[in-house]
């Protein structure tokens, strides 16, 4: 048996203020929920690891035609430098860290500090950072003379 007058009225309205509240709990929920996955998208997006790469000295040589470049390229941990290729050689040299490279249809080449490995002109390759921390390479490049000194692998 609902309660009559005054009382049936005061029920009714404890009624709508629970819904009310209840209304005002679940938008903040939802708030909070959308808030805490834009934060965790935004900080996966600020870890992703990235290749950075360091113009260092760039000289014409005596052969003609050709030039020297030399870069320094350093790898947030994780980090994957893509199929691509050079006109020229190419000498990597590992100044810290551990560095896989994969050059064209070959085993897998697992450098650490202190060691090197020579590419072949125009040879596709690829190089991560297989380390627990930074790693970084000194490149040493013989190339066409203003040519793209990266291309792209297919």
């Amino acid at each position: 048996m609902q309660p009559a007058g005054p009382a049936r009225i005061a029920c009714s309205l404890r009624k709508t203020i629970k819904e009310s509240e209840m209304n005002i709990v679940r938008i903040t929920m939802g708030a909070l929920v959308v808030a805490s996955l834009a934060a965790h998208l935004h900080s996966a997006q600020a870890q992703t690891p990235e290749v950075h790469r360091t113009d260092l000295a760039s000289h014409d040589l005596s052969v003609p035609g050709r030039e020297g470049i030399q870069v320094r390229v350093d790898f947030d941990r994780g980090a994957f430098a893509p199929k691509h290729s050079h006109p020229g050689e190419e000498i990597a040299h590992v100044l810290q860290g551990t560095l896989e490279y994969r050059l064209a249809d070959q085993q897998p080449v697992r450098l650490n500090a202190g060691e090197s490995l020579f590419i072949p002109a125009g040879t596709p390759h690829s190089a991560r950072n297989v380390g627990t921390g930074q790693a970084s390479e000194l490149a040493t490049y013989i190339v066409t003379k203003g040519a793209p000194l990266v291309v792209p692998g297919k």
